[in-house]
């Protein structure tokens, strides 16, 4: 992600490979909303009307400029975390000792993908509170900027909870299971801060 360029990874994305994938996609997503929020405090910084918002502003570019960082390693994580799931099912499974360890290797690669995704689900919760921590202080030329940041940091979240999903399903082990059901349900709970969010900006474009 770093070294390429957007249309080298959509081209990587649309192609048979099943990496690049659902899961890349989020965090692009979540980054494409930490960019935008970053953005948005770049043209209000330094700005005399908007002196009073200036120490919140200068707080939400760091903190946005480290998940936008955070997201796009995310995305390269998600295809090796794909990966060591392809290599365990193929592990071979003549004898029992070798059908145990290849249940072993998956069920092992399972919560490395669940992972993945689960800290893109966190990268993008931390979108949607910097959101909505400049949204009322932000430059009104590019308000948009921030429902739209908002609006991608909620695609993110549901794209990762797929992706949380569809790998806890296959699981055995309940507790980690659980646990990653639990995890995703508590950054979720920011799916109705970044509608509202969305909400407020569209009220106060006057869409």
């Amino acid at each position: 992600m770093d070294d390429g360029t957007l249309a080298g990874f959509l081209a990587d994305l649309a192609s048979p490979a099943p990496a690049p994938g659902g899961g890349a996609a989020a965090a692009l997503q979540a980054a494409l909303g930490a960019a935008l929020v970053s953005m948005v405090c770049n043209l209000t910084i330094g700005k005399p009307r908007y002196a009073a918002h200036e120490a919140t502003m200068l707080a939400a570019r760091t903190d946005a400029d480290k998940a936008r960082v955070e997201a796009l390693a995310l995305a390269d994580a998600d295809a090796r975390a794909f990966a060591a799931v392809s290599d365990a099912y193929k592990l071979p499974k003549d004898t029992d000792g070798e059908r145990a360890e290849r249940s072993r290797a998956i069920q092992a690669a399972l919560v490395g993908a669940a992972e993945v995704p689960l800290r893109t689900a966190a990268v993008a919760a931390d979108v949607v509170g910097l959101c909505a921590a400049i949204v009322d202080g932000a430059n009104v030329n590019v308000l948009s900027d921030v429902g739209v940041a908002a609006a991608c940091a909620r695609a993110a979240l549901d794209s990762a909870a797929i992706n949380v999903r569809v790998n806890t399903a296959a699981m055995t082990d309940a507790v980690n299971r659980d646990r990653a059901a639990a995890v995703l349900a508590d950054h979720l709970t920011s799916v109705s801060a970044a509608d509202a969010i969305v909400h407020i900006v569209g009220e106060r474009i006057g869409s």
